[in-house]
């Protein structure tokens, strides 16, 4: 399983993200603190709120979504 620290700053960022997901075909999670979401929701990313470092577990592997979100990952 794959993991990646992002953050987003703005709804147009979650959009992107989300609509990256969308095309794996596989389950992926972000986790804040103790919180699970689904990353292909974006309602379920926004009550997470903006401005945090998120964590994404990819249960897959697909390396265009990976290079899709390196401009929302942190260190």
């Amino acid at each position: 399983m794959a993991q990646t620290k992002v953050k987003f700053s703005e709804t147009k960022d979650v959009t992107e993200f989300v609509h990256a997901a969308e095309k794996c075909d596989f389950d992926i999670d972000i986790t804040y603190n103790h919180m699970i979401v689904d990353a292909k929701s974006i309602l379920g990313i926004l009550s997470l709120g903006l401005e945090k470092m998120f964590t994404v577990s990819c249960h897959g592997e697909n390396p265009e979504f990976l290079r899709e979100i390196q401009k929302f990952a942190v260190a």
